[in-house]
Formats: C-alpha cells, structure tokens, sequence
C-alpha cells in the first residue's frame, strides 16, 4: 500500500496542476464562429439550405438564419435549444443593421420574409437534432434539417 502513495501523490499533483489550466476562461466571452442557414424556396418547395449542419461542442457559434422567401417564416429546433447555453438572439433589419438583441433561452423564432436573426449559443451537449423545422406543415412537406452537435 505504501508503494502506491508516491505514484497517487504525482498524479494527484499533476492534476492539481492542470485545474486552472481547465478551468481558465469564459467560454460565453470568445469570438464567435458564424454559421449560417437560410429558409427559401428552392423549385417550388419551401427548403432550409444547408440541410445538415455540424458543430462542436465548446465554441461559440452565430447562427445566421436568413428568410429568403416572400413572407415570414418560423426557426426552431427543441432539441438543439436544450443542448446549447444561449448567449443573445440578435434580430437584423434588410439593412443589416441591429434593431434587438434578446437574452434569455431561445426555443422558437419568427423571421420576418428578407430579415436575418443571429442566435449566439454554446452547444453543451451532443446530439444529432432532427426536429429543426418552420412549422409542422412545412415539415411534413420536406422543409426540415439537421443539426449534429460533437
């Protein structure tokens, strides 16, 4: 049993050496790494392009959602809004220009037709989200995506 103390003390020192290391940083605070996904109409049928998105765990994201149809549509994902810490939901006038920053959880969002929303989130968790949709209408006629959180 005492063999074993000098090996338990080193290791237990190293890790007590690398906490701050792991725990230095405010994730919230970096640059965020922009991402962007568009809702149009693409040969007559309503689409999110991309359709598949990947992302990481541990970085900051803006994801840019563009409306590029002729009348307001709808972004959410359920499962991706219970894997991320929201940062801020930034909504952009045609211009670009800031018109609103909300902060809070982000479940659900209407976007304006021409508008762009920016919504800054901290993946958390891992997943594959399959439930990002417009409305349930829309998503049973084929204008659905996917979200892989790694």
């Amino acid at each position: 049993m005492n063999a074993r103390r000098p090996v338990v003390a080193i290791a237990l020192t190293a890790l007590l050496a690398a906490a701050p290391a792991l725990a230095a940083g405010d994730l919230g605070k970096q640059d965020p790494l922009n991402v962007a996904l568009r809702m149009a109409v693409e040969d007559g049928k309503p689409r999110f392009l991309p359709e598949q998105l990947t992302l990481e765990t541990g970085r900051l994201y803006a994801l840019k959602v563009s409306n590029a149809t002729d009348r307001p549509m709808y972004f959410g994902s359920q499962g991706l809004a219970d894997a991320v810490y929201t940062r801020k939901v930034v909504a952009l006038d045609a211009a670009g220009k800031v018109v609103a920053e909300i902060y809070g959880p982000t479940r659900r969002m209407e976007i304006a037709a021409g508008h762009t929303v920016e919504w800054w989130f901290l993946p958390v968790r891992t997943g594959r989200f399959e439930d990002v949709m417009s409305t349930r209408s829309l998503f049973d006629a084929g204008m659905r995506a996917t979200i892989e959180v790694q």
